[in-house]
């Protein structure tokens, strides 16, 4: 008989509306040993976001006493706001077998990367193109014009860092979409070094 000899870590990234928290939610609903690792942000809340189910939501100063703890896997800046992954958080659950999804940007992935490699598999999902993030962006009702600009040139930037992750998806059909990431996931379980026989 073989297990698997601990959890793996799926680090998903994408330019803000390309729809990566939509996929990982679905993956979350219909495969089981899998969770979300909820984020720390210092940002306010959306409407409908719940604080410990969606972010950890903190102020400036506990966010930096955290950095300064080193109580972080990765963090960053992004849109002048911090976010956050609780590195206890992440051991202990991967320790215990268990698999989790990093829902981060580009410059949190990258730390990630360079302190777990071989425990990380990164997915980057791309928007069909630049039109349709936009109208993705607008249809949202939650940010100005001037801040959809802001994302757009953004996620130019985060498209041309994709070469460091092991998978592209492009997020076209959503059904489509998800079969292909449940079957990264499904695949990357199955992987001979990640084993041991018992």
């Amino acid at each position: 008989m073989v297990r698997r000899k601990k959890g793996i870590l799926f680090v998903v990234s994408a330019p803000s509306g390309a729809g990566k928290t939509t996929l990982c939610r679905m993956l979350l609903e219909r495969v089981e040993g899998i969770s979300f690792s909820v984020s720390y942000t210092t940002r306010p809340p959306r409407k409908g976001e719940v604080h410990g189910v969606d972010y950890f939501f903190v102020d400036r100063r506990t966010f930096e006493g955290m950095i300064e703890k080193g109580e972080f896997l990765e963090y960053a800046q992004v849109h002048g706001n911090l976010y956050g992954t609780s590195r206890s958080y992440v051991e202990e659950r991967l320790s215990k077998g268990e698999d989790l999804i990093l829902d981060i940007d580009v410059q949190g992935a990258r730390q990630v990367f360079d302190k777990v490699r071989e425990d990380a598999v990164g997915i980057f999902i791309f928007p069909p193109s630049l039109e349709e993030l936009k109208k993705r962006l607008l249809s949202r009702g939650t940010d100005p014009l001037d801040v959809i600009e802001k994302r757009l040139k953004v996620a130019q930037w985060e498209m041309a860092q994709a070469g460091m992750y092991h998978y592209w998806l492009v997020n076209d059909r959503l059904e489509e979409a998800y079969r292909r990431f449940e079957a990264i996931v499904l695949a990357e379980r199955s992987r001979s070094f990640r084993m041991e026989r018992i």
